[in-house]
């Protein structure tokens, strides 16, 4: 048989979580359709994988690169890493679908935060169709955020939906998952996901899971209610008869460290009990977001120009002060030193500096320096704040029901000062937590990155080196795989990765990347592809 191509000598770690044997892959089209000993076979090209690893593709269980795809077709920063799936539409968030009520403010954020990008779709169905047509280097598998769902039918306020109002919320998740959503996804500390009732996510999800898709949630409270938070996410998955995965779980503040252990024990009851309860998490100590979340949430549930006007007015700053504190020690516990700027696009100086130093400089107080910084960059600014301890990102990390996600985004190089997960995350969980560490067997740090989330996404033909399964797979240095990215210096690509297949097309070769391989697929739940 002649093969496309032959990964030849390679010890191959499978994805399921067995030991790694020796063997041979060959492949065809894009399919893998032979793993043995294939030394008599003919190919158009073989890969000599003597002293490498060979594993499937890495799945990003947790990304936000929905719109800077568009941007940077080519996902460098992922597919360096070995990513070749990342998992879209997460924390609510997802650009359809649009309506009248939400489409203006969608493009407006478009226009301000990705010039370059046009908005051509309206429905859930068409973006998706718009991701086939970019032709992206990496496979994308996108969910339908609720929030999106929630400000296309009654904007971005607080107000308590009508039974009209949910009966197109539901009419609406039910043509994202019809187009091929993968399931819908909460981020219940953003607007307008933050006003939603319990009852509220429990119908959409509903809609989800009669489609066999899933719900996953960023959830109210990473604090100190991290627990009353996970049982909600729970009690949302038992009532809507939906798998559930908790995003980025984490312990975020001080007071609240130690607590993923009990969220890790109660996440294992419920899933030892027949539900499919499960997590992703990233290897940092640090999350990133956006610096306007620190903002009261009844300040943020409105328009860009309004929430803008409200940072204008003569006594912002001092009603902040009376009210910010609790924002961000109350249920954070973080000091302003525990906040550095990752983003501002009129204050570059301010990349990669902590805000109590920024304040200093500026010669105001941190919360006045907040409301300029968001008002000069018009709300773009970005933030990377240190919370968790490494304690607790072990336990996460180590955990059998917790994948790989990366919650980063495809990004253009040298832009900004971006959380370091954007470049190193899945090289690190092997360089530091099998290698350097040994929490984790190699075997099983592969099965987490792989088929753990393909399994989650019902993606029955990838995560595994198996024949007929697609040829999403990458081939690393062992002893030479490592993150070089740093939060003082971001843009750095890992090495020891040498080369990345995306259905069946070598995307990096001898540790370079080929820009013109673009071989991703806008991934459908339920298809073949």
């Amino acid at each position: 048989m002649s093969y496309d191509i032959v990964i030849k000598s390679g010890v191959v770690v499978d994805g399921s979580g067995s030991p790694p044997f020796k063997a041979d892959i060959g492949i065809l089209g894009d399919e893998i359709k032979s793993i043995g000993d294939l030394s008599g076979e003919k190919a158009e090209r073989v890969i000599n994988a003597s002293g490498l690893i060979v594993s499937p593709g890495f799945i990003d269980m947790h990304n936000h690169s929905d719109i800077t795809i568009f941007e940077v077709p080519t996902a460098d920063n992922y597919i360096l890493q070995g990513v070749t799936t990342l998992v879209t539409g997460s924390c609510g968030s997802s650009p359809a679908p649009l309506t009248d009520v939400n489409f203006d403010e969608a493009v407006k954020w478009v226009k301000r935060e990705h010039p370059e990008v046009e908005v051509k779709w309206r429905s859930f169905g068409e973006y998706v169709k718009a991701l086939s047509e970019l032709r992206p280097a990496v496979n994308i598998a996108p969910q339908v955020g609720h929030g999106t769902i929630r400000a296309a039918a009654l904007g971005f306020g607080p107000e308590k939906p009508s039974d009209r109002d949910i009966q197109l919320m539901k009419e609406l998740a039910r043509e994202a998952m019809e187009a091929g959503a993968f399931g819908v996804s909460t981020g219940l500390i953003y607007v307008p996901g933050t006003f939603a009732s319990t009852e509220e996510i429990v119908e959409i999800a509903k809609v989800a899971a009669s489609y066999g898709g899933m719900y996953s949630t960023h959830m109210r409270n990473e604090g100190i209610g991290l627990l009353d938070s996970v049982f909600e996410a729970i009690s949302i998955g038992l009532r809507a008869g939906i798998s559930v995965e908790i995003s980025h779980l984490k312990a975020s503040g001080r007071p609240s460290w130690g607590k993923v252990l009990t969220a890790l024990k109660i996440i294992e009851d419920y899933a030892s009990r027949g539900y499919d309860i499960s997590a992703d998490a990233y290897p940092y100590i640090a999350a990133s977001t956006s610096l306007m979340t620190l903002l009261p949430r009844d300040m943020r549930g409105a328009s860009s120009e309004e929430i803008m006007k409200k940072l204008r007015e003569s006594n912002t700053v001092s009603r902040l002060k009376e009210r910010l504190g609790e924002a961000v020690f109350e249920e954070r516990y973080i000091s302003w030193s525990d906040i550095m700027i990752s983003y501002s696009p009129k204050h570059r100086e301010f990349e990669g500096a902590r805000l109590d130093k920024i304040a200093e400089s500026m010669g105001v107080d941190p919360i006045e320096a907040v409301v300029r910084i968001l008002l000069d960059d018009e709300l773009a600014t970005g933030m990377v704040t240190f919370t968790m301890r490494e304690e607790d990102v072990r336990a996460v990390i180590s955990h059998p029901l917790v994948a790989i996600g990366s919650d980063g985004s495809v990004g253009r190089f040298g832009v900004g000062k971006p959380h370091p997960r954007r470049y190193g995350t899945f090289p690190r969980v092997i360089a530091k937590y099998v290698r350097e560490e040994k929490v984790l067997s190699l075997q099983e740090a592969i099965r987490k990155m792989t088929s753990l989330p393909a399994r989650k996404l019902r993606l029955w033909n990838r995560g595994l080196i198996r024949p007929g399964f697609k040829a999403d797979l990458v081939v690393f240095n062992y002893y030479g795989i490592e993150d070089t990215s740093t939060y003082e210096n971001p843009h750095s690509y890992p090495k020891g990765i040498k080369y990345v297949i995306v259905n069946g097309k070598i995307a990096v070769d001898s540790g370079k990347l080929d820009p013109h391989v673009r071989a991703g697929k806008a991934l459908r739940r339920g298809t073949a592809d």
